[in-house]
C-alpha cells in the first residue's frame, strides 16, 4: 500500500509542479523558436554560459542542502534547458553562413530564469477590447498552467514515483553533512547573486527608454508565477530550523526576483502608453 506523504511535503510537491510547468512554458517555446528560424541569433553565449554556471550552482547546492525535491528537480530542468541552448547557439553559429537575422524588435533576446523570452510581433497598438481579451487569455494561460501543474503531481504520486522523503541521518553523518551543507549554502548564495544581478541591466534600459519594448506580458506573469511558486514550494517543505537556514539563499533568490519581476511590471504599466510598448501583448 502506497504510503501517504506528511500535508507539507504534499503542498510543497503541489507548488513545486505549478513552478515547473510555468518555467517549461517559458522556455521550450524559444528553444522551438530557434529550431524553426535555424538560428540563434538573439542569444548571447557569454550570457548563457554566466546562467549555466549559476543554474550549476543553484542544483548542486540544493542537493548538498536538501531543499525540497521540486526545487532540486527544478535547477536540474535549468540546467539541462542551458545546454540545449548554448548546443543550439553553437550549432547554429558553426552552420554554414547565412545572413544573420534579428528579433522582431531589434534587441537581443536572451534567455533565463527571470526573463520573459518571446516578444510580440503586433503592428499596431492594442484596442480597448483587445485589451480586454489579452488579459483574458493571459488568466486562463495562468489558470491551465496551475490545473496542469497539479494534475501532473497528482499523476506521478498515484504511479508511485513520489513518497515521503523524510530520513533521518545517523551520528556518525552528522558533522560530513554540515560541510557539506556549509559548501551547498555557498553555492546557493553564488546562485541568487546571479539571478539577482542578471534583471538589474532590463530595468535600467527599460527606465532609460521610457520603454518595455519587447515584453511579452504572459511571459513576464509566467517568470513570476513561476518564482512565486517556487519560493512556497520551499517554505511548505519543512519549517526546521535548520532546513529553513539553509535554503535562506534560496528565499532571497526567489523573492528578489518576484520584486524585480514586480518592477518591471510597474515599468511595463507606466510605460504602457508609449508607441513601443504599446504594441506588447
Amino acid at each position: 500500500m502506497m504510503n501517504l506523504m506528511p500535508p507539507n511535503e504534499t503542498i510543497s510537491g503541489i507548488f513545486g509542479s505549478i513552478s515547473l510547468t510555468a518555467w517549461i512554458t517559458v522556455l521550450v517555446p524559444q528553444l522551438h523558436a530557434n529550431y524553426k528560424s535555424g538560428s540563434a541569433e538573439g542569444l548571447s553565449m557569454a550570457f548563457l554560459f554566466i546562467w549555466l554556471l549559476g543554474d550549476t550552482a543553484n542544483f548542486v547546492g540544493a542537493l548538498l542542502t536538501r531543499l525540497a525535491p521540486t526545487a532540486i528537480g527544478l535547477a536540474g530542468y535549468f540546467c539541462i534547458a542551458d545546454l540545449v541552448l548554448i548546443g543550439q547557439c553553437l550549432y547554429y553559429k558553426t552552420a554554414k553562413s547565412h545572413p544573420p537575422s534579428v528579433s522582431s524588435t531589434g534587441v537581443d533576446v536572451v534567455s533565463s530564469e527571470q526573463t520573459p523570452l518571446l516578444s510580440s510581433t503586433q503592428q499596431s497598438g492594442p484596442t480597448e477590447r483587445s485589451k480586454i481579451n489579452l488579459w483574458l487569455s493571459n488568466t486562463l494561460s495562468l489558470f491551465a498552467v496551475g490545473v496542469v501543474g497539479c494534475v501532473s503531481w497528482f499523476a506521478t504520486y498515484e504511479l508511485g514515483f513520489l513518497g515521503s522523503s523524510e530520513t533521518d541521518a545517523p551520528d556518525t553523518e552528522q558533522d560530513s553533512n554540515k560541510m557539506l551543507e556549509t559548501v551547498g549554502i555557498m553555492l546557493g548564495y553564488g546562485s541568487a547573486v546571479c539571478y539577482l544581478c542578471a534583471r538589474i541591466p532590463q530595468i535600467i534600459k527599460n527606465y532609460r527608454e521610457k520603454s518595455c519594448e519587447g515584453l511579452a506580458i504572459l511571459f513576464f506573469l509566467l517568470s513570476l508565477t513561476g518564482n512565486v511558486t517556487y519560493f512556497v514550494s520551499l517554505l511548505a517543505y519543512s519549517q526546521e530550523k535548520t532546513y529553513l537556514v539553509n535554503a535562506v539563499p534560496w528565499f532571497l533568490g526567489s523573492l528578489g526576483t518576484v520584486g524585480e519581476d514586480m518592477i518591471v511590471f510597474a515599468q511595463f504599466r507606466k510605460y504602457s502608453g508609449n508607441k513601443e510598448t504599446s504594441t506588447l501583448a
